[in-house]
């Protein structure tokens, strides 16, 4: 197939890398020193599932690909509906755009730039980082896509893109409920980037100090009683389960939130934990736990407060 990976970081970088190797035809977007190294020295993916090292096309202007089978939507959350305004000259009439972002409103975002029939959606289970220019760290073991249709006219290509994955040897899934599956990841991510980021600690410290697992749990289950309301059809053990599945992950995971914040950039915040307090607002629910979290990270959205002064 041919697949261009709209924002090559962790998450598009590292999915993009694997469906090159299985034999698919990848073109990067990226911009900056990342870029400036994709095209001096190829893609280095660093990962226990094995490593690799791509010569790989890459360019800032998505149109050098022409039209797509599947674009893999990858970019930060501050960025969709800019991304989405550059993908008008690749998306053809039978093209599939998948999210894979954070946050829970990527879809309808799309949707008001891009043709409604090209827009799935996906959600992406790994923890990577842009560890240096052209080279995507990946920790511990999880990589993993789910993505599923929105109409019945997308489902063959969903399907063909599912076998490209399989073929790639990529964990992949298409779902029959991706609006739920996306809320039971923004569930988990919601709480996993806001304890990590206000502790600017590891999952394993949050997870082993009472007062932080505490802040985990809460922001969670605020987010799973907004995912209930919205619809999204979550079992009521859902939290109990995502609690024993953080204490599964390795101890120095750490959300891209974090990462982000640690580097000084943009954060995600509105979209993660904001986003919460806003549709917790809206649907006369409360909230506090994203409230204040939100309220804690919200100097540092722009960039750090250093490099703002």
């Amino acid at each position: 197939m041919k697949i261009l990976v709209m924002g090559a970081g962790g998450v598009g970088g590292y999915f993009g890398a694997r469906l090159q190797q299985g034999g698919n035809a990848v073109f990067f977007v990226a911009r900056g020193r990342h870029l400036e190294a994709l095209k001096k020295d190829g893609l280095t993916v660093k990962s226990p599932l094995g490593e690799a090292k791509l010569e790989v096309k890459a360019s800032e202007d998505p149109k050098a690909a022409g039209i797509v089978d599947v674009v893999l939507f990858c970019v930060k959350l501050w960025d969709t509906e800019g991304a989405a305004e550059q993908l008008r000259a690749v998306v053809g009439p039978q093209s599939i755009v998948i999210p894979f972002q954070n946050g829970v409103e990527s879809i309808d975002r799309l949707k008001k730039v891009l043709p409604g029939n090209s827009i799935m959606g996906g959600s992406a289970y790994i923890g990577t980082r842009i560890a240096s220019p052209g080279v995507i760290e990946h920790t511990g073991t999880m990589a993993r896509i789910r993505f599923g249709v929105l109409m019945p006219s997308q489902r063959a290509a969903a399907e063909r893109f599912l076998e490209a994955c399989r073929q790639a040897g990529v964990n992949a899934e298409l779902t029959e409920d991706i609006v739920s599956v996306n809320w039971e990841k923004f569930v988990f991510l919601v709480a996993m980037s806001s304890a990590t980021a206000v502790a600017r600690a590891p999952i394993g410290i949050v997870r082993a100090d009472p007062d932080l697992r505490w802040l985990f749990e809460q922001a969670m289950r605020e987010t799973f009683q907004l995912a209930r309301s919205r619809g999204a059809k979550l079992p009521e053990d859902f939290v109990d389960k995502q609690l024993a599945f953080a204490d599964s992950l390795p101890a120095e995971m750490r959300a891209s939130l974090l990462h982000d914040l640690e580097a000084g950039s943009k954060l995600e915040a509105p979209w993660l934990c904001g986003a919460v307090a806003r549709m917790s607002r809206e649907s006369g629910l409360d909230a506090p736990v994203n409230h204040t979290v939100y309220a804690a990270l919200k100097p540092f959205v722009g960039g750090s407060a250093r490099k703002a002064a």
